[in-house]
């Protein structure tokens, strides 16, 4: 366990954000972890992970907790499937490359999704047409009361967009410590009609992919469209796509009938965040070093020395903007602290 105070967390959040932490502690086993909290408040500590969906907005008072845990392991093969187990602290990128690496499917359109193992299952991360949810198996977290670890299935992390129970009913009371992936061996379930993937593919001439050409055109992609947060600090996607009624759709169909959708069910469609805020004439929009991106709207970026109220007040502007044209209220996908 490493300890140190007034530490800088500029390289602990993928926006840049330079905030200080009081105390700053890093885990490195469940064993440290579980010291930590039987020697603390629950309430007294903040839980830090990759920083990749988080904004700080200012210094963090309570004792941020780094959670360092690593290790990759199969648990189980056959033929056909693999369970694969990761710790929270890895670097999930890594991990899909690691899956890839090894012939294991399934997670290949996740590829350059910035943050650690530990929170895709919080968030539901998702990509081209592809969730977490589509491969978990379990994961075990820690009861920050009890102290005594719990796995969560599939059912119990009750997931939804961008959504699970760690944000809602178990919010604060469990850290979550390792992930486990069931994933194809053989017989690959490949996702490539979302996004720019089949095109990729075909000007590339690759008539049979396989999880590594469809991981090459996803990263391809990404790196096209969505800044570096080593180069340009940001989050990724600030907001969610938002939900809206066919009937709300239809309305604004009439006005803009070059509107893309997808449709969610019988009664609602999915609206490209990106787009209304690209079409409410915000796209490559800065003030001061706080800015919307030049190639994806929707990504808000630090171009070098804003501050995490600087980018939640241009966050704001361009709510109150898409809502006054639209009548759409954008959702942050991002944790504001």
């Amino acid at each position: 366990m490493k300890t140190s105070t007034n530490k800088s967390l500029k390289n602990y959040n993928t926006f840049g954000i330079d905030v200080k932490a009081r105390k700053f502690v890093s885990v490195e086993s469940v064993e440290e972890l579980r010291s930590l909290l039987k020697n603390s408040y629950a309430s007294e500590l903040f839980i830090l992970g990759g920083g990749s969906n988080m904004l700080l907005t200012k210094d963090v008072e309570k004792t941020v907790v780094h959670i360092n845990l690593k290790g990759i392991r199969i648990i189980e093969k056959t033929d056909e499937e693999v369970l694969v187990e990761a710790m929270a602290g890895e670097n999930w990128h890594q991990f899909v490359l690691f899956c890839i690496d090894n012939g294991f499917g399934g997670l290949e359109n996740l590829s350059l999704i910035p943050g650690n193992v530990g929170t895709a299952p919080i968030q539901n991360i998702g990509a081209y047409g592809v969730e977490i949810k589509d491969t978990f198996e379990k994961c075990t977290a820690l009861d920050v009361q009890t102290l005594e670890i719990k796995t969560f299935n599939l059912a119990d992390c009750e997931f939804g967009y961008r959504d699970s129970i760690f944000k809602n009913a178990v919010k604060g009371k469990y850290i979550i410590t390792s992930v486990t992936f069931r994933l194809t061996r053989k017989d690959h379930r490949l996702n490539t009609a979302y996004g720019s993937i089949d095109s990729f593919l075909e000007e590339k001439e690759i008539t049979e992919p396989g999880i590594k050409d469809v991981s090459d055109a996803v990263i391809s992609i990404r790196r096209s469209k969505l800044p570096d947060p080593k180069k340009i600090g940001n989050s990724g996607s600030f907001f969610k796509n938002p939900v809206i009624t066919k009937e709300k759709h239809r309305e604004l169909q009439e006005i803009y009938p070059e509107m893309p959708f997808y449709e969610i069910d019988e009664d609602h469609v999915k609206i490209p965040a990106g787009w209304l805020i690209d079409h409410a004439g915000l796209k490559g929009y800065r003030t001061g070093d706080a800015g919307v991106h030049s190639k994806q709207a929707l990504v808000l970026v630090n171009y070098g020395n804003a501050s995490g109220e600087e980018i939640l007040r241009l966050s704001k502007m361009v709510q109150e903007r898409v809502f006054d044209l639209f009548g759409i209220l954008l959702q942050p996908e991002v944790n504001i602290f």
